[in-house]
């Protein structure tokens, strides 16, 4: 249930960024307060990504307040900032089925709102787009103006430095805001830097200095006056790299005083060439707990927001991260030679014992999975064995490196891949749709896909004695809770393990999707395998189910397209088995947001589904 809109009687006229433009100026401090108690409310009963959304309540209100939106541009880089955004753009009421079957989208996208510029999810893509859209502004000269919004943490990639780097050199009107929620802001942020911001944005400055250069163009005065300004401005800002890079630097200021934000904003709106605004805040702004812990409070479920720490998690037995977590820290303590490589996923990928217990050994490489890649093949060759923990739909990113820098060199990298398969809320950029159709047709992989707890243990003790590159891919959440054992044991490479044995049809499930297709199995007396390994496959169980089975049915939870069940069915050809074959997966389609349950049931991936899609094939209904 959404809070009650009248007891917030100024957002409650600010629906649109249009009825927002309405509001006096001195207003929008009051309005900013709602609606950060409106977002405080509204997620702690609906859930989702809350931190970063309080940390940008001011100057989301400010770029509407300022912009033309939705005809100006407006890019918010991976989307998490962006909540407060939608309550602004028309999406207030709806915001309770947020991350929710047929809801609202978890990220800004295109298909639900014409404010929504760029489909987002990953991180670091805002300032490449938005150059883009200011190049085509630039050729529609209809006077759009483009602003893309990117966190300190998506800076780090280096897709980002790119698309810096290319602005400066095309020099378009533009405005990159930097939204730095880490810089102490008790002594760079205050009536000083306030004066200095609005200085170097307003009328007089930027007259003096473009008047300067025309005066002085073709002179040596020219050079020295250049010099002048750089370290007139280096006095007092830290924004010389940004200028190397060919921006005009101005900041940093408090990102929380919405009358500074919209004062500077309006004044840079009229600037030529790329801006960079440098605008400090701070994550979980307004709810203390939140403050104090902006790492707990990133995403929540439903919480009391009059509690105070962290909400609780449900207890349980170990999901897949924390057997990957549990895993890395006994095989360290093994073998000295084990590192552990993450981008900026050190909670999620289950890393934080691992990081305190081994600081040495341990690398964040922040929001950068090309650079976790390579670095790992650098340190394979010279003898360490790395570990690279990476979401499904993060190692995308790395792809052209897991080719060419690990593969192509046969290295000893263990890639633990998380989030592999439907994740649920944090739909489509986030779902593991891909991760064994993209591996699949590398040369020297070892591809495995564990179907509970115990086995994707064995399976990264197996993938990291390996020679060569090896994958372990698993799911967000549990498999059927089985207990994972101390021991680490060696798996036959390529070899299945026959769960059930039955006749006439085969179920050959590769990883968790194994514990829905058991009640088929009974059914249906259909044999059922648990695969294990995608690559290399187990082609004499192929050969040797021929003999009493006719029927083939594979069942994963990746792409058909060029997944597990094509390998099988390329396997097949190959060997000109009689095989009828059915492929279970996921369709040729982008998978939308809700939880892994209703998505499993709704791809007709779930128990009954399973059920019901291989008796349709078998037996089909006559026309």
């Amino acid at each position: 249930m959404a809070p009650d809109i009248l007891d917030y009687p100024l957002l409650a006229k600010a629906n649109l960024p249009s009825e927002l433009r309405q509001l006096p100026q001195e207003q929008l401090a009051k309005l900013s307060h709602e609606l950060r108690d409106y977002l405080l409310k509204s997620v702690s009963q609906s859930s989702g990504h809350f931190a970063s959304g309080l940390g940008t309540i001011e100057l989301t209100v400010a770029l509407h307040y300022v912009y033309n939106t939705p005809f100006d541009r407006l890019i918010w880089d991976v989307g998490h900032q962006a909540y407060p955004h939608k309550i602004l753009t028309g999406r207030r009421d709806r915001m309770p089925t947020i991350r929710q079957l047929n809801g609202l989208h978890p990220f800004p996208c295109r298909e639900e709102s014409e404010y929504d510029t760029l489909t987002v999810g990953h991180s670091s893509t805002s300032i490449s787009a938005a150059l883009g859209m200011a190049i085509a502004a630039k050729a529609e000269q209809k006077n759009r103006k483009v602003v893309a919004v990117i966190g300190d943490g998506a800076i780090t990639a280096g897709m980002a430095f790119e698309a810096l780097n290319h602005a400066g050199e095309v020099k378009p009107d533009m405005l990159v805001i930097l939204n730095d929620n880490e810089m102490s802001i008790s002594e760079n942020v205050g009536a000083l830097n306030r004066y200095f911001a609005r200085i170097l944005s307003g009328n007089f400055y930027t007259s003096l200095r473009e008047g300067g250069k025309k005066i002085l163009s073709g002179t040596p005065l020219h050079e020295l006056a250049s010099r002048a300004e750089e370290h007139f401005k280096g006095m007092v800002t830290p924004g010389t790299f940004f200028e190397e890079l060919g921006f005009n630097y101005i900041g940093p200021i408090d990102g929380h005083d919405v009358v500074t934000l919209v004062d500077t904003i309006r004044n840079m709106r009229q600037l030529k060439g790329p801006q960079l605004l440098h605008v400090v805040t701070k994550k979980g702004k307004g709810y203390a707990p939140a403050e104090q812990d902006p790492i707990g409070y990133h995403a929540v479920s439903k919480f009391d927001p009059n509690s105070q720490g962290t909400p609780a998690k449900k207890a349980g037995k170990p999901n897949f991260s924390n057997i990957f977590g549990n895993w890395v820290c006994d095989m360290a303590a093994l073998d000295p030679k084990l590192q552990a490589i993450t981008p900026a996923m050190r909670e999620g990928s289950d890393l934080v014992r691992f990081s305190k217990t081994y600081p040495d050994r341990y690398f964040d490489v922040a929001i950068a999975e090309q650079h976790a890649v390579t670095l790992a093949a650098g340190m394979a060759i010279d003898g360490l064995k790395p570990v690279v923990a990476i979401y499904s739909s993060f190692l995308q990113r790395g792809y052209d490196q897991l080719i060419h820098d690990v593969a192509l060199q046969n290295l000893d990298v263990l890639f633990a891949i998380d989030r592999a398969g439907i994740v649920g809320a944090d739909g489509a950029t986030h779902q593991g749709a891909f991760d064994l159709s993209y591996m699949r047709a590398i040369p020297n992989m070892l591809i495995m896909a564990p179907s509970d707890e115990n086995e994707c243990r064995q399976m990264l003790y197996t993938g990291y004695m390996h020679k060569g590159p090896a994958a372990v891919r698993y799911p967000r959440g549990y498999a059927n809770g089985t207990e994972a054992q101390n021991n680490m044991t060696l798996l036959p490479v390529g070899q299945s393990r026959t769960v059930r044995q039955g006749k006439n049809i085969a179920i050959l499930a590769f990883g968790p999707l194994l514990h829905q297709a058991i009640a088929a199995a009974e059914t249906l007396d259909a044999t059922l395998v648990d695969m294990r390994f995608v690559k290399p496959l187990d082609l004499p169980l192929l050969q040797q189910l021929a003999t009493h089975h006719q029927t083939l049915v594979t069942l994963e939870d990746n792409a058909i397209a060029g997944g597990a069940g094509s390998a099988v069915n390329e396997a097949v050809a190959a060997l000109r088995l009689p095989y009828a074959l059915l492929n279970l997966g996921l369709p040729d389609q982008f998978i939308r947001h809700g939880s892994q349950e209703e998505l499993y049931a709704e791809l007709g991936l779930d128990s009954a589904g399973i059920l019901s899609r291989i008796q349709q094939f078998v037996t089909p209904q006559s026309a």
